[in-house]
């Protein structure tokens, strides 16, 4: 008998249990994975806690990596055996094993562990999505981007940096300060006793920047307008925070025809063509070493409620990963 998390109703991280589960065989288009390790996510707390309502009860987690162990009917892509990993899917990711559909799996490469895989799925195909996607950074802009040093946040800057970008990015405490130095932001801005807004006009000669990357959401979404270049682009991809409010369009009129879009991963990789390309440059840039994956901290996969209350009270950074 396996076990996984569950829960039955939404809340905070009390409602998470550590349960018997039987994942069972797999169905046409199915394979039964058996994970090695699991990665944690902010999102993981909006189905928890209800903000992106899901059916309940449910299992919890959308990231990890593992080997297949038998391959349902019509499944030809995968065999028992394979090294994989995944970032989307039916939720269900907080377990030892499961049983998912075949096509959010991807074959691991072999200098990528199980560990690393589960650490920078998610975080990692955001990152790509958001820089060479959703607007594609250029060698001598300057950007910036909020919680340089969480998850997404230290994988994007040392990616923005290796395209030729300049990262200012911002964090709330020294000690995060000096990781986001660390991988990649040329300039940091502690947001708990500096003036966002202030410093990003400075470091830009009071032009703006082009973009911002925000996951954040409420407590940042006004600064994050007043620190874009006329024709800037707000990329509002996270609800750390909280979610934005409604807002009159006239404010993107009156800070200089600003455009606002709000992303998530699921649209960008929606095609296995769209998908396995994403990955693709994440594997290169983590294999070229442009783009370190470093696990900040480490749970058993059983106290992933303690996981879920240190992300959320701030006071983790970079990967989260449950060992299986």
């Amino acid at each position: 008998m396996n076990r996984a998390i569950r829960f039955e109703r939404t809340g905070g991280p009390e409602v998470m249990e550590w349960v018997a589960h039987a994942p069972g065989a797999p169905g046409p288009g199915e394979v039964r994975v058996r994970h090695h390790a699991v990665g944690v996510n902010f999102i993981d707390t909006y189905h928890r806690g209800g903000l992106y309502p899901v059916p309940l009860p449910s299992g919890l987690g959308s990231e990890a990596a593992g080997v297949v162990e038998t391959v349902g009917e019509g499944v030809t892509q995968l065999r028992a055996g394979d090294r994989v990993a995944y970032a989307g899917g039916p939720l269900g990711a907080y377990a030892e094993s499961r049983v998912m559909p075949a096509a959010p799996l991807l074959k691991l490469p072999d200098g990528i562990g199980f560990d690393t895989a589960a650490a920078m799925m998610l975080k990692g195909l955001t990152a790509q999505y958001l820089l060479r996607q959703t607007f594609v950074v250029q060698p001598g802009q300057t950007i910036l981007l909020h919680a340089a040093a969480g998850g997404v946040g230290l994988i994007a800057a040392q990616w923005a940096r290796a395209l030729g970008a300049t990262v200012i990015g911002t964090v709330g405490s020294d000690d995060k300060a000096e990781l986001a130095r660390a991988h990649g932001c040329a300039h940091v801005i502690n947001y708990r006793r500096e003036n966002v807004v202030e410093h990003v006009r400075e470091i830009t000669g009071g032009r703006g920047v082009p973009v911002v990357y925000d996951g954040v959401g409420k407590d940042t979404f006004f600064a994050s307008l007043d620190c874009l270049a006329p024709r800037g682009l707000l990329v509002s991809y996270g609800n750390a925070s909280g979610a934005v409010p409604p807002f009159a369009l006239l404010e993107l009129s009156n800070r200089g025809s600003l455009y606002v879009t709000r992303p998530t991963l699921v649209h960008y990789t929606a095609t296995r063509d769209a998908l396995e390309a994403a990955a693709a440059e994440l594997f290169d840039a983590v294999a070229s070493g442009a783009v370190r994956i470093e696990i900040a901290q480490r749970y058993p996969l059983a106290d992933a409620a303690i996981a879920h209350a240190d992300l959320q009270a701030r006071r983790t950074t970079g990967s989260i990963v449950l060992d299986v």
